[in-house]
């Protein structure tokens, strides 16, 4: 019968006429809006598909309290954008910056329904391009070799209308809820449909099966009208303060806690769920049991007739009735509506509820299929904020360069630079920007060196799963090595039995750089690019193989990385010793007395002073080296003819005719510090 439904839907499809795209996307939500942002600014043939009227379905119901957890601060102290950024969970990136959110809310935690509104503006004042009230209820493959990637994706939706495409970027999420099935799990209310009125649960003792942020904002809701809340979930509490993850459990949502542990009735238990039971009694009441209590009995016959846990043991600890049990397990990813010739198939473990998918956010089974959003949280699961907006924001972006590449010869976004650049370029990276803070360990910005060190190659926020792959997906070349910039948190710092308020937790020093607990940067030097081997046999819980060298930035308080001796120094003598050279900036003067003293100038005179560039000397400048104790007091006290004593040409023949510069002075100048 399979066989034939198949047969029969591919008849019908080959019998109808398709509209092509050569990128489909389907759902109009945040990372489906982000993606059609990029599609429209790279001038690219694209539709979205959205099964609602407006975009972001999603956040018209949920979250159902209406209290977002992504947090809009609005003020920083700074007015650069892109740091901003880092503090703004909630804002798409465009070049338009009436599209930022702190312009439609002033909450800290904004309400869902300023996500609603800013979502349908962002669509409307950008015109993308949108096709509402269509959901796709089917997608197959037709083998072509003509096609991108050796077939289309072909779409059917609930008018039975049908499109092709050459590639199909899914963008849905995961809003499938989570349901599990034991005994009389008929008498347990989802999160999506329970009563959010605070007064239908007064002088109730109420159930709760989960432990995320939807099964504690439901405990919030009710905490101050019920009799007792009892948690119950298979797995103990994990605070987001502690695991650094923002999908653990937030601060603003943990009442619970604090009357658990002070003693207030509420509690958290322990136990997987599938072995739990529910019987309900003649008056309403709803008992917990365990499963196997009823096995090989008729439940029907009564709840007189079955075992409870307290009949054998007084002290069971939900052995009170319930008035109501409530579910708030989360999402999944829908897989319905694919055939299996895409074989999209869900992850193992903790990722069953997203799709298998690459480093890249390909599908592991089919070629040009790419998964975006919190759909794509298993490559980042539990690691890094790759399933929510401050972070999926990042991935869209760096999914849409690789398909610019593979698709249309449009090479990874990139910027040279002469190498005394070098320790610059990484501290202004570090310090501002966004992608790299908010997909720590996932995203990084890569330094493609020049032949002979003498000029480099910068590449932001690329994805470091796929680093073995770089040539092929940037259409960049890395033949004579690379460093690789990244953000991590210390390795033995963040998880749900860690305290990460104990004493003496920061790191102040650089030689303990490496020691350094909060979030910082990273810097790994390869000589050349890592193999696939090396990415797969990395050592556990390392975002990348083991590099020639790796240098830790120490940690920094304000997150600012600016300090002179504490942050730079040390990041330029770790580039000096990778690549052999002199990374310091030097006056003329310096330049000057090295082409005397040395075989083989500093780059920054190589590529500044003996081609006319840099600092050229003058009153006011030599006066303040003077001071600053970098120079020697030699000034001349004349000046030939009426050329001013900070002209160019009048400094370096005054250099050359002045006999009367000591053998010290001269010493000093070559030893001098760098500006």
């Amino acid at each position: 019968l399979g066989l034939a439904l198949y047969a029969s839907s591919l008849c019908a499809v080959s019998g109808a006429a398709f509209l092509y795209h050569d990128y489909c996307v389907i759902g109009a939500g945040p990372s489906g809006l982000q993606a059609a942002y990029f599609l429209q600014q790279a001038g690219r043939d694209y539709v979205v598909f959205e099964r609602s009227h407006a975009p972001g379905s999603f956040f018209a119901l949920y979250p159902r309290h209406r209290k977002l957890i992504s947090i809009n601060k609005r003020y920083t102290g700074k007015s650069n954008s892109e740091f901003n950024l880092r503090h703004d969970w909630n804002s798409l990136l465009s070049h338009d910056r009436r599209l930022l959110f702190r312009r439609y809310s002033r909450d800290f935690f904004p309400d869902a329904d300023a996500m609603v509104r800013y979502l349908e503006d962002f669509a409307s004042l950008l015109k993308l391009q949108v096709q509402y009230n269509t959901a796709i209820i089917h997608v197959t493959l037709e083998r072509d070799r003509q096609a991108w990637n050796g077939h289309y994706f072909l779409l059917t939706d609930q008018d039975r209308q049908n499109y092709k495409c050459s590639s199909l970027l899914v963008a849905t999420g995961t809003w499938v809820p989570n349901v599990v099935n034991f005994p009389g799990s008929e008498y347990v209310e989802g999160y999506e449909t329970v009563s959010i009125n605070p007064e239908d649960f007064a002088g109730q003792t109420v159930l709760i099966l989960g432990r995320g942020n939807s099964a504690f904002e439901t405990a919030e809701n009710i905490l101050g009208v019920t009799n007792f809340i009892h948690m119950v979930s298979r797995s103990r509490v994990r605070l987001s303060w502690a695991t650094h993850y923002v999908g653990d459990l937030r601060a603003i949502n943990n009442g619970l806690l604090d009357t658990y542990q002070l003693k207030s009735l509420d509690g958290l238990l322990e136990g997987d769920l599938e072995d739990l039971a529910i019987v309900k009694d003649k008056k309403g009441k709803l008992h917990i049991t365990l499963r196997f209590y009823l096995e090989n009995r008729n439940t029907s016959a009564g709840i007189d007739s079955v075992t409870l846990p307290q009949d054998e043991l007084d002290n069971f600890a939900t052995r009170a009735p319930y008035d109501r049990v409530i579910r708030c397990l989360g999402w999944k990813f829908d897989f319905s509506i694919y055939n299996r010739s895409l074989r999209m198939m869900p992850g193992k473990g903790n990722k069953k509820k997203y799709p298998q998918i690459k480093p890249s956010y390909e599908s592991r089974s089919t070629r040009g299929l790419f998964v975006l959003g919190t759909a794509s949280h298993s490559v980042d699961f539990r690691k890094s904020a790759g399933g929510f907006i401050h972070g999926f924001r990042y991935t869209t972006r760096a999914v849409h360069r690789l398909l610019e590449n593979r698709h249309h010869g449009v090479p990874w976004p990139s910027t040279v630079y002469p190498i005394t650049q070098l320790t610059n370029s990484i501290i202004k990276r570090v310090n501002e920007a966004s992608g790299l803070y908010q997909m720590f360990s996932i995203l990084a910005d890569i330094i493609l060196l020049r032949e002979n060190a003498t000029a480099f190659e910068y590449l932001e926020e690329y994805p470091v799963g796929v680093l073995a792959e770089l040539e092929t997906q940037t259409g960049r070349k890395a033949p004579n090595g690379l460093f690789v910039v990244i953000m991590e948190y210390g390795r033995n710092f963040s998880g749900a039995d860690k305290d990460v308020f104990y004493y003496n937790r920061a790191v102040g020093e650089a030689q303990h750089a490496w020691q350094s607990n909060f979030l910082h940067p990273v810097i790994y030097y390869y000589k050349r690019l890592p193999t696939e081997r090396e990415m797969r046999l990395r050592p556990p819980d390392w975002p990348l193989p083991r590099p020639d060298a790796v240098h830790h930035i120490v940690e920094d308080f304000l997150t600012d990385w600016t300090a002179p001796n504490a942050h730079i120094l040390p990041l330029r003598r770790f580039l000096e010793n990778c690549l052999s050279t002199d990374l310091r900036n030097f006056f003329a003067e310096s330049c000057f007395l090295f082409a005397f003293t040395r075989q083989k100038l500093p780059p920054f005179c190589r590529q500044g002073y003996v081609r006319m560039q840099g600092l050229v000397g003058s009153e006011g400048l030599r006066r303040h080296a003077v001071e600053a104790g970098l120079l020697e007091d030699y000034a001349p006290t004349d000046f030939s003819g009426d050329r001013p004593p900070d002209s160019r040409e009048g400094s370096q023949d005054q250099l050359l005719r002045d006999q009367a510069i000591p053998v010290r002075p001269l010493q000093h100048l070559v030893n001098a510090k760098d500006e």
